[in-house]
């Protein structure tokens, strides 16, 4: 299978990234584009990369990270998956004339429908 699901992985702790990364590598359709480390450089590996999702770090459930507001309006085509790395809680993000977010099952198998389900969203529009 090709390719087709292009990620950058964002996430901090660093064994949280790597636990992401592990994750998403045994997936045939997942490609990881890159790996940030710092926040402030998301925004630019973004403009480098043209991943389809960014997976980011979510320091207080239920309160949307900054860098997500600053990279949807930069990057309304990216969407993002944001992993409390202290609690079992993952949100998505999406933006179309507003910021949305939807809270998916806090496993791999959830982020990873929602990779899949929304790239065949993405075909169909």
């Amino acid at each position: 299978m090709e390719k087709t699901i292009r990620v950058l992985v964002a996430n901090r702790p660093r064994l949280m990234r790597e636990t992401i990364l592990a994750t998403f590598a045994d997936q045939a359709d997942v490609e990881i584009v890159g790996e940030v480390a710092d926040d402030s450089e998301i925004i630019e590996s973004v403009n480098r990369t043209r991943p389809n999702f960014v997976v980011i770090a979510l320091d207080q459930p239920g309160s949307r990270p900054r860098v997500c507001d600053d990279l949807l309006r930069e990057h309304p085509e990216v969407r993002v998956i944001a992993v409390a790395p202290a609690k079992n809680y993952v949100v998505y993000y999406w933006a179309s004339l507003d910021i949305h977010s939807s809270n998916i099952e806090a496993s791999e198998e959830g982020m990873l429908n929602v990779l899949r389900s929304s790239m065949v969203t993405n075909r169909t529009n």
